[in-house]
């Protein structure tokens, strides 16, 4: 009898890893995912049971309106954040697509070579007003839904389907805008909590790299470092959909004071995940060149990562961030101590580094130019250079 292979599939092993994994998670843990999409979820229902109620009664009055709660859905799902110029795109496309296959069924019928033709020519609309790519599938996909419930014959032209459509749109457009808005305060904080986090990480892991010469540590901090452009370009997506919400939806007006000061923040975070990257490159080259580290320039960093630390606890609560300001001055002052003993060039830009991610610090507690420079006295009056 054959025993079990020699070299089973790699594919096998990351699947059973994979699962693996997954089946330790904990129930907490499962718990969180669940309240993080229990908003879209009651959308969605809601969303869906509303569509297709309103399109029964008078004066619609439809006996299945199968387009009402798919195109509520659709809006819902695909609209979740996103800013109301794309919404309204993917209202668009879903209503070009049922138009599209409403009119050309009428006319050819079903079929394959029908649902082709049809397909075809409702994307070419999309196209055609201006549509992104992801509209344009849309329209496609509603297309075919329409040729796959119409009879094989033409049998005259019918726009309840089309009717229904809109009224799916609508009841999608008014519940996430009137009705059930997502918390713009949350939706910021989901992206930039743990940007913050992973930026307060990587200047720890420097300092401690520093204290220990371990270039390879430094190295590894950069890696991880560099993994943040694809959380900033979503923070600054999020921020666009957050604040469009908070100035759209009525019911979340009042979250708009507490949502600036998520709004502050972007850009300075975003200088600062750039400017954390410049000075890991050039940690590992001060620990390249065998230059002497001060004690204090790691305290500084250290210093720096608790501000940060400190800013993301203060934009949760609230609260003005006086803390992290006073964390952030000392880290600067720290760092211009260290420039006494430092004896080499990449130990003097590791220096100007951190006073530079200092100002981006202070920036992002909601204080100007003019008020940083009075905090961290002798700073170019330029601006930052961000690497």
């Amino acid at each position: 009898m054959p025993g079990p292979p020699e070299n089973p599939s790699p594919w096998r092993d990351e699947g059973l890893d994979a699962l693996a994994q997954r089946s330790k998670e904990s129930a907490g843990t499962r718990l969180r995912r669940v309240r993080l999409t229990a908003l879209p979820i009651v959308q969605s229902a809601l969303g869906a049971a509303l569509a297709w109620w309103l399109a029964t009664i008078p004066p619609i009055d439809h006996a299945q309106p199968f387009f009402a709660p798919i195109s509520a859905l659709i809006i819902l799902g695909g609209g979740l954040g996103q800013r109301l110029p794309r919404v309204l795109e993917l209202v668009g496309g879903v209503a070009v697509g049922v138009l599209v296959g409403d009119l050309l069924v009428s006319w050819i019928g079903g079929g394959v070579v029908q649902l082709a033709l049809v397909v075809a020519l409702a994307m070419v609309a999309a196209v055609l007003v201006g549509s992104g790519a992801l509209i344009i599938t849309q329209a496609g996909a509603s297309a075919v839904l329409v040729v796959a419930l119409a009879p094989a014959d033409p049998g005259g032209l019918d726009l309840d389907r089309f009717v229904d459509a809109l009224v799916g749109c609508g009841v999608g457009l008014a519940i996430s805008i009137l009705l059930l808005p997502l918390n713009p305060v949350a939706a910021a904080r989901r992206q930039i909590d743990p940007l913050l986090t992973t930026v307060a990480e990587v200047m720890e892991s420097a300092a401690q790299a520093l204290a220990g010469h371990d270039r390879t540590a430094a190295t590894e901090a950069l890696e991880r470092a560099r993994d943040t452009q694809a959380d900033v370009d979503a923070m600054h997506s999020a921020l666009e959909g957050a604040n469009e919400v908070a100035r759209i939806a009525p019911v979340r007006w009042q979250k708009r004071g507490h949502l600036a000061a998520y709004l502050d923040v972007a850009t300075p975070l975003d200088h600062m995940t750039r400017n954390t990257r410049v000075l890991v490159r050039h940690v590992i080259s001060l620990l390249q060149r065998d230059e002497p580290v001060p004690k204090v320039l790691p305290q500084s960093l250290r210093a720096l990562a608790g501000a940060v630390r400190l800013l993301r606890i203060d934009l949760e609560r609230g609260d003005e961030p006086r803390e992290a300001r006073v964390s952030a001055v000392e880290s600067a002052r720290m760092a211009t101590e260290a420039l006494d003993h430092t004896g080499g060039f990449a130990g003097q830009i590791v220096i100007a580094q951190i006073r530079s991610l200092a100002v981006d610090v202070l920036l992002a507690t909601g204080l100007t130019r003019d008020e940083v420079l009075e905090l961290l006295p002798g700073l170019p009056e330029g601006p930052v250079s961000y690497g």
